[in-house]
């Protein structure tokens, strides 16, 4: 098979926020995109120009993988999180990599969420996870299964970028959040491109990637810097255990993890285009 742009594929098993990230950087190189989505007719609107030349094919796990959706794929990026019954490509095919004959790379999108609660002390990719909940034990399983198929594992902190950071959340007046001592860790969307693309060019299958900035924060940091940047007021803050949070929401809350994401410099190179959410933001809202 040739390895030109022209004969490359990317099979996007959940066209996102961050798979259209990657996709729109390697359809510039040429590769031919293909995306799975719950709604095509919406899905078609938010891409735009970009539509009429990626293919996009709805579903939403609930049916068998069509398997000829994976045979001209030579890259694959799935993103589409386990539910109860387990992965959904998974389950829906056979043999995954029989249904991926010319396949080159697979990259699995997780979440630092697998390593549960280190009481605030900070993690690598040598670090044996630990999750704490129901969703986060499924996501390890998910990524030891696809590892095991010759997947490249990133588990990413919490994704931001244009359209998606606390700069909305200042505009929207959302009240923060203030937990002594709780951090969150980011990473701007573009970086995880960056990422991926690296990945791509210097494959290792089976490797593991934390995708993080290294440079977690509170939440009233956050919103508080926002906000300064919009030149509007920041709401007042609430005390986490007077907050009205969903079970989902409050979940996030409650492991205490920081992540120092060594493999992508140290293997793939990369160099972080937003190293904190300070950075990030300004470009944010500046793009």
């Amino acid at each position: 098979m040739s390895d030109s742009p022209s004969a490359s594929r990317l099979v996007c098993l959940g066209l996102g926020y961050t798979a259209e990230a990657l996709a729109r950087r390697l359809a510039a190189r040429g590769f031919a995109i293909v995306g799975t989505t719950r709604d095509v007719g919406r899905k078609r609107a938010s891409l735009g120009p970009d539509a009429d030349a990626w293919a996009l094919i709805a579903w939403d796990g609930s049916a068998p993988l069509p398997e000829a959706l994976l045979a001209g794929a030579t890259h694959v990026l799935h993103s589409i999180m386990p539910d109860a019954a387990g992965d959904p490509v998974l389950r829906g095919l056979a043999n995954a990599m029989e249904s991926m004959p010319a396949v080159q790379w697979i990259g699995y999108l997780s979440t630092t969420g697998v390593y549960g609660d280190h009481a605030g002390a900070w993690v690598d990719e040598t670090t044996v996870p630990e999750p704490s909940k129901d969703r986060t034990r499924r996501r390890l399983v998910a990524e030891r299964a696809w590892q095991q198929l010759g997947a490249h594992v990133f588990r990413l902190a919490g994704i931001y970028g244009p359209g998606r950071s606390a700069l909305d959340r200042v505009r929207k007046g959302d009240t923060p959040i203030d937990k002594p001592g709780k951090c969150f860790n980011r990473i701007h969307v573009d970086d995880i491109a960056s990422v991926l693309e690296a990945s791509i060019a210097r494959p290792n299958p089976g490797r593991i990637y934390d995708v993080a900035d290294g440079s977690p924060a509170s939440q009233v940091e956050l919103l508080a810097y926002a906000a300064e940047l919009l030149g509007l007021p920041l709401a007042p803050t609430i005390p986490y255990d007077e907050a009205e949070l969903s079970p989902m929401a409050r979940s996030f809350w409650e492991d205490d993890v920081k992540i120092r994401a060594r493999r992508i410099r140290d293997e793939l190179g990369v160099t972080l285009a937003y190293p904190d959410y300070r950075v990030g933001l300004r470009a944010c809202l500046d793009p």
